[in-house]
């Protein structure tokens, strides 16, 4: 039976059906479960065996931002709040850049995301720092609890069979993503040895330690967001804008902004905010890629403010 357990448990890692809803109970983590997770802060501490070249250096960066521009613009913004529109096809690609990120799939993310706006930071919440500033941060996704998807919130997504595919085997897309890092390094090594690059030290910075620091920043959203920086609007929760965060995650740090008026594709309402998501949104705009970004409507810049006045 234990046996039959782990074999079962190591399934998940490939094909996410083999959950049911009946073990999806108590807060737990799930060990066996998140072996892959705690594997990868391993292995990136090979960094130190195969040294680093600009080349490298470079790939992790250019990975890191496009991996998280499809988290914030299209997990986010597009599955999350609907914040513009797209064609059907362009909405699966979207899920499957997103995918890269290796932050499962978009209808599992956008799921949890909705509930988190509901109840935020109020006993539902599922990553309140208000539970403590470490669950908040990460051990709401390690445990059993949360392993499924809030199908309850994601109706209007759960309605496309090949999101339903995409979630379903959501660890396949990082896999075939690295080996496409492992395979450039091996190309440009032996190509252009100048460079002084290869397969193995492309694939640790290029997918592993660029994987790990774009999963922390992202969650300092959920963790660092709801402790630090200023509060412009009366949310009825924790939420504060972080100019700081707002840098690391292309602007998804002003977030008391975002949960004064979630459905708003720019989430920095005034022109020193910066965020750069809304910027390459609006460029994706001018070629027709995606349409109707819901604007911040003037009225609600000025609605619930903590100070009278202030912005």
């Amino acid at each position: 039976m234990f046996l039959r357990s782990v074999f079962t448990k190591i399934l998940i890692w490939f094909d996410n059906s083999n959950v049911k809803v009946a073990d999806n109970v108590g807060e737990t983590i799930d060990w066996v479960r998140v072996i892959p997770f705690i594997l990868m802060h391993l292995v990136c501490l090979l960094l130190f065996f195969v040294g680093w070249s600009p080349i490298a250096l470079w790939v992790a960066l250019a990975s890191y931002l496009m991996r998280m521009f499809a988290i914030t613009a299209f997990y986010h913004r597009y599955f999350s709040h609907k914040a513009y529109k797209t064609s059907r096809i362009t909405q699966f690609l979207f899920g499957v850049l997103g995918a890269t990120a290796t932050q499962r799939g978009p209808i599992w993310w956008a799921s949890h995301h909705r509930r988190h706006h509901i109840y935020s930071d109020k006993e539902k919440d599922i990553h309140s720092p208000r539970h403590g500033l470490l669950w908040s941060h990460m051990g709401w996704f390690l445990c059993l609890k949360n392993f499924t998807t809030q199908e309850q919130y994601v109706g209007d997504l759960v309605k496309f069979p090949e999101l339903v595919l995409l979630d379903r085997f959501d660890s396949l897309i990082p896999i075939i993503y690295a080996f496409f890092i492992l395979f450039l390094g091996q190309y440009l090594g032996q190509t252009y040895p100048e460079l002084h690059t290869n397969g193995l030290q492309m694939l640790i910075w290029g997918y592993f330690v660029s994987t790990i620091v774009l999963i922390h920043c992202t969650l300092l959203v959920n963790s660092l967001a709801h402790v630090l920086g200023t509060q412009r609007y009366e949310t009825g929760d924790d939420s504060r804008n972080n100019w700081f965060i707002a840098l690391l995650v292309m602007g998804e740090g002003w977030h008391n902004n975002h949960h004064h008026y979630p459905v708003s594709a720019r989430q920095g309402f005034f022109w020193w905010e910066i965020d750069m998501s809304y910027y390459l949104l609006r460029a994706m705009s001018l070629f027709g890629i995606i349409w109707d970004l819901k604007p911040i409507p003037v009225n609600r810049l000025h609605s619930n403010l903590i100070k009278k006045g202030q912005l």
